[in-house]
């Protein structure tokens, strides 16, 4: 296949995951939210088990009228919801899928890079809630600023921990050193970026900046329309690099039966079981407060962190 078109076929493939992994995970967060907490409206919509509830939500979202505040920086504003989503589908060039190069671009340094991407996340939030022009929307901003460079801490030294214990920093090489007894060995740093992971995509019960009991819907109290939506993807795209970062670093990603041929398989059905418990704690879990947010960070999840990366540093020097 000539280098253009390959090219061209990873990137089509990539915005395709981008677009239609997403709107799969929204929709069984519709079902498995219905289920669990018995709500009939997500179970109507096209009748058969409710199958034209996101198709519905759409149209409604186009149906909006675009409003931006008198007072608000309107280039800024109009710009934060693409900021939002751009960092995720970088992301998503740098996972790999399956083995044998089933990666859009295998970087050397791809963790590093991932790590990176993710953090500019922050510039969105901070760039809608000052240029919304509105309290409520600042106060969220600030809090969302707060929990993801806090959470960065936890997150990277989670990711470092694995990536010692792998040699590299790079993504598939991680996956092909990866064996199942890393998944005792690293289970404590597992968990921290899972739960880090949670908090950088303000995923309840870590959506202190977009408490809407206390400050409307936070730094996203403004948008409507099409922009709104472009919020609500990114949250669902930011599901999806969460399970994939997790998958490959900590749960194998293509390995299982018959990994040469079925790789990329085991790997969406892990993606989508770690987003499956993303939208249960969601269902589980009580908003924690700020206080109870920050405290669980730094006296709790970097100190784990950090004992986890001793650790896996005394193993590596040892054998």
């Amino acid at each position: 296949m000539p280098l253009w078109l390959d090219l061209i076929v990873r990137v089509v493939a990539v915005v395709a995951a981008f677009l239609v992994l997403p709107l799969v995970v929204g929709q069984a967060e519709h079902k498995v939210m219905a289920h669990m907490q018995g709500r009939l409206g997500p179970m109507y919509a096209g009748a058969f088990h409710g199958w034209a509830q996101l198709v519905a939500d759409g149209v409604k979202f186009v149906q909006k009228e675009d409003v931006a505040p008198g007072e608000a920086d309107r280039r800024v504003f109009r710009l934060a919801p693409l900021v939002a989503l751009f960092p995720y589908l970088l992301v998503l060039l740098a996972i790999p899928l399956g083995p044998n190069g089933l990666v859009a671009q295998a970087l050397d340094v791809g963790l590093f890079f991932v790590l990176a991407v993710l953090g500019v996340g922050v510039l969105a939030v901070l760039m809608s809630a000052w240029a919304s022009a509105n309290k409520y929307s600042l106060l969220g901003g600030l809090r969302g600023a707060a929990q993801l460079l806090g959470y960065e801490l936890p997150l990277v030294l989670a990711a470092a921990s694995v990536a010692m214990a792998a040699g590299t920093l790079s993504l598939p090489g991680i996956v092909e050193a990866w064996r199942p007894w890393w998944l005792l060995w690293q289970a404590p740093a597992a968990l921290v970026f899972f739960v880090a992971g949670l908090a950088e995509i303000r995923r309840p019960p870590f959506d202190m900046p977009i408490a809407d009991s206390e400050l409307v819907f936070g730094y996203m109290t403004e948008y409507t329309g099409l922009r709104f939506a472009f919020f609500l993807l990114a949250e669902y795209v930011g599901i999806v690099v969460i399970a994939a970062l997790t998958t490959v670093l900590f749960l194998g990603g293509w390995h299982g039966p018959f990994a040469d041929q079925l790789g990329w398989l085991w790997t969406l059905v892990k993606v989508f079981a770690v987003s499956f418990v993303i939208i249960w704690l969601r269902v589980s879990y009580p908003r924690l407060r700020e206080d109870q947010l920050q405290r669980l960070c730094w006296l709790v999840l970097v100190p784990v962190a950090l004992g986890q990366l001793v650790l896996t540093a005394l193993v590596r020097v040892l054998t």
